[in-house]
């Protein structure tokens, strides 16, 4: 017994030299590989007794190099041929460090035999379940396991595997985490600029009543009122909320303008005109002449003739007082909300009776009632004297157009261009 324990333990320094060889010089690891014939002839004969084992798998416990192992010799020596092939390869000796680790028994490996003392204890148990009767060959299917995944550790080298750990894997969890948060990031930005982003209630100016509306209840209003949406996006007032008001005057001059239907006309083309401005598509009219004639209104769906009714149940007519219709209108104005602006047309064919008092009355309103405009449409011979009172007229809430001496015959736009030019509400 005392040879074969000499002749392993010469065994085992063997292949430690070859493992230092293999790394230091090529040549070096064939000629130890030769010597190391020697001992690989007597170890069959000690082999075959499993009592020679049992020693071996103790001092493989405690740490120190295993001598008395027949098995792990012939393995050695086995494989010492196969350390001189993987010798030749740069990477051979940092792949059976490796190999030490993960897998202390291959047979591919000859290294493994040589370092299996330096590697904990238990991964030395688990290639040697034969030698080892007292019951350390529990790990029995792990050592069987193991062979199989040989060629992939050895072809990683990682030396930080030598104390029996698992070898360093790839960049932790964190760094999949950073690609996957950079693209999520990203994501969760478009997300969040989209919420910004979301689409907001139109702020498109919108007419008070869209066309459809106005065709169910006012159809023959459809063309007016096209031209008005076109006037009011030419002045910038597509959207504008305003009361809408008209004033017609009943002095005697008036007369034929009534019968002709131009006073009717321009009802009609205020109305369509406050479909765009006002929800609630209703115009008050105001007649005047030497007072206040009277009051009414036309809505959407009661407006046909009506200028011509009110105006037959009105009597007989008068002068032209201004200052009537203005304190009328006012006083009608009152009643909404307050600040609501309004736009006056205000229809005469002539200049005020009395100025001092329609001037009066104007100013006052511009003080009184900042957000109500009137804008003046005078029937008649635009080179009439009487109308150089609209002409120098110069309060700020005020205007006029000279319809002309046929007002039924102007168009829509003329009218509409006319009223519009100097409300800015």
């Amino acid at each position: 017994m005392g040879e074969p324990v000499a002749e392993k333990s010469a065994v085992a320094e063997e292949p430690a030299a070859a493992h230092e060889s293999a790394v230091a010089e090529k040549p070096a690891a064939a000629e130890r590989s030769a010597d190391a014939a020697e001992p690989i002839v007597e170890e069959p004969e000690v082999s075959g007794s499993e009592g020679v084992e049992e020693p071996v798998a103790e001092k493989a416990k405690a740490g120190e190099a295993s001598t008395d192992e027949p098995e792990i010799v012939e393995e050695s020596v086995v494989d010492e041929p196969t350390v001189a092939e993987t010798a030749a390869e740069t990477e051979a000796a940092t792949a059976a460090e490796t190999r030490t680790s993960d897998e202390p028994e291959s047979s591919s490996v000859p290294e493994t035999s040589a370092e299996e003392p330096a590697a904990d204890p238990e991964g030395e148990a688990q290639p040697a379940p034969e030698a080892d009767p007292e019951g350390e060959a529990q790990p029995e299917p792990e050592a069987e396991a193991k062979p199989t995944a040989d060629p992939k550790p050895s072809a990683t080298p990682e030396p930080a595997a030598a104390d029996g750990a698992q070898p360093p894997q790839g960049p932790p969890a964190g760094d999949d985490e950073s690609r996957t948060g950079g693209a999520g990031g990203h994501d969760t930005a478009e997300g969040e600029a989209e919420a910004e982003a979301a689409p907001k209630p139109s702020t498109t100016p919108k007419p008070a009543l869209t066309l459809t509306q106005l065709k169910t209840r006012a159809p023959g209003l459809a063309t007016a009122y096209r031209t008005a949406a076109t006037t009011l996006k030419t002045h910038n007032l597509t959207g504008t909320r305003a009361k809408v008001y008209l004033v017609l005057d009943r002095s005697a001059s008036m007369r034929p303008y009534y019968k002709d239907g131009s006073a009717q006309a321009l009802a009609e083309q205020t109305l369509a005109l406050a479909a765009h401005l006002d929800p609630e598509a209703t115009v008050p009219v105001v007649f005047f002449s030497t007072e206040l004639d009277g009051t009414g209104e036309i809505t959407l769906t009661d407006h046909e003739n009506k200028i011509d009714d009110l105006h037959a149940s009105l009597g007989r007519m008068g002068r032209t007082s201004y200052h009537a219709a203005v304190e009328a209108v006012l006083a009608r104005h009152d009643k909404e909300t307050p600040g609501t602006p309004a736009l006056v047309v205000f229809q005469t064919d002539g200049a005020p009776d009395a100025k001092t008092p329609a001037t009066q009355s104007l100013t006052d309103a511009a003080k009184t009632h900042p957000t109500v405009f009137f804008s003046f449409v005078a029937f008649g011979d635009p080179e009439n004297k009487a109308f150089d009172y609209l002409r120098k007229l110069k309060t700020p809430n005020t205007s006029h157009f000279l319809a002309g001496e046929t007002p039924r015959e102007l168009t829509d736009k003329q009218l509409y261009d006319g009223v519009l030019a100097n409300w800015r509400p």
